[in-house]
């Protein structure tokens, strides 16, 4: 004989088994700083391009992540270098892991770093800072929706001559340039580098917070995390 509670215990079985085959809804459920791999940062580090090197944008990850109790995981921010004075180029899409990554909602961004140079779910909507909080993008103000990146559109760095990372996230003054992306997916046109993630456009002015500031942002970085 099939009881009341026999029959509730399959109808939640059943409702559980849908929900992890529809894709992203499983992940969804996962919400939190525990679950969260990727997000942009709430703030830059005051002083413009001068990160301190890969390194220290690593740091600047790992401090907010650690904030925000997700210190657990080891963060990478997505940056590219040049080759300079001996040392080769870094591509941004290699210190990212493999993924998935999902923003401090559940949300899934990419599954891959292929799926997150082609075909990704990046928005304003779900380029999250490590709090959950949104980003201002184009229409707000101010508007900050350039996010450091040094990078070409798949991830890797640009060669070596012209400078497009601010002397590999050491500059803060008014020489070099340094490749931003739009979080929001938006910009003066219609065109691919307008809703570019990754590389959009380089910053005008220098690599100074105010030069930063200028092109519609504030120095803040895209942070993954890498195991």
């Amino acid at each position: 004989m099939i009881t009341a509670s026999f029959r509730a215990s399959f109808r939640i079985a059943a409702v559980a088994a849908v929900l992890m085959a529809v894709p992203g809804a499983a992940s969804a459920q996962q919400a939190g700083p525990s679950a969260m791999t990727f997000f942009v940062t709430s703030a830059g580090t005051g002083k413009g391009a001068d990160l301190g090197g890969l390194a220290g944008a690593d740091q600047h990850c790992q401090r907010l992540a650690q904030a925000a109790g997700a210190g657990s995981r080891t963060w990478h921010a997505y940056l590219s270098t040049q080759a300079a004075d001996g040392q080769p180029a870094v591509n941004a899409r290699d210190r990212i892991g493999k993924g998935p990554w999902q923003n401090a909602k559940g949300e899934v961004i990419a599954r891959t770093v292929e799926e997150l140079h082609g075909t990704n779910a990046l928005t304003k909507q779900t380029a999250l800072t490590e709090t959950g909080g949104t980003v201002n993008g184009r229409g707000d103000q101010p508007n900050t929706h350039d996010i450091l990146t040094g990078s070409q559109p798949d991830g890797t760095a640009f060669p070596a001559g012209q400078d497009m990372t601010c002397g590999n996230w050491t500059k803060s003054g008014a020489e070099g340039a340094a490749m931003l992306g739009h979080h929001d997916r938006m910009g003066l046109n219609e065109e691919p580098p307008a809703k570019s993630w990754n590389s959009s456009h380089a910053s005008r002015g220098g690599c100074s917070q105010d030069a930063l500031k200028g092109t519609g942002g504030a120095g803040l970085l895209y942070c993954f995390a890498a195991n």
